[in-house]
């Protein structure tokens, strides 16, 4: 059997991906297009309610490499950026229905995405290759994933992100 020349991205798996994104411990999972290796990263990301992405940045080497997009496909994410304080500077509302369905978030800013509606897929774009230790630099001043003060945290997210988004 030959392989195909494409791989489709619809609706079925989506469907299979947050399935599986339901019953991980993290309520989110990738489906990745890439390879570790390859020089650009290009996946599904399927957050449910309740996961928790700690805030973060990326760094690499060579200026404008640490950028990251996200495209939402369906449901809904809140973006939040922060200062290097760990001060909420903006707050965005991205869905599938509009009006912003996506972001390119420039190298160096810290941010969270928060999953407003259940099976929420988001498609990201960023540089490779995967480094899984120089990836992400953290913002000390929240919980680590898998906390109950990470849960508490990712709530109250959820719940300003609801509070103040326009869809």
């Amino acid at each position: 059997m030959t392989s195909s020349p494409f791989r489709c991205i619809n609706q079925q798996l989506f469907a299979r991906v947050a399935a599986e994104a339901r019953q991980h411990p993290r309520l989110r999972l990738n489906h990745n297009f890439h390879q570790e290796q390859d020089p650009v990263q290009r996946f599904l990301n399927v957050l449910q309610p309740g996961t928790y992405v700690r805030p973060h940045r990326h760094r690499r080497n060579g200026s404008g490499t640490g950028f990251e997009c996200f495209l939402v496909l369906q449901g809904a994410i809140g973006l939040l950026l922060f200062n290097g304080e760990g001060d909420i500077q903006q707050q965005l509302h991205l869905s599938a229905a509009g009006p912003t369905h996506g972001i390119e978030v420039e190298e160096d800013q810290f941010h969270t995405l928060v999953a407003l509606e259940a099976d929420s897929v988001i498609f990201e774009l960023k540089q490779g290759p995967y480094q899984p230790a120089q990836d992400k630099n953290f913002l000390n001043h929240f919980p680590l994933e898998g906390t109950p003060e990470a849960a508490l945290q990712e709530a109250q997210w959820r719940d300003l992100l609801s509070k103040s988004s326009v869809p």
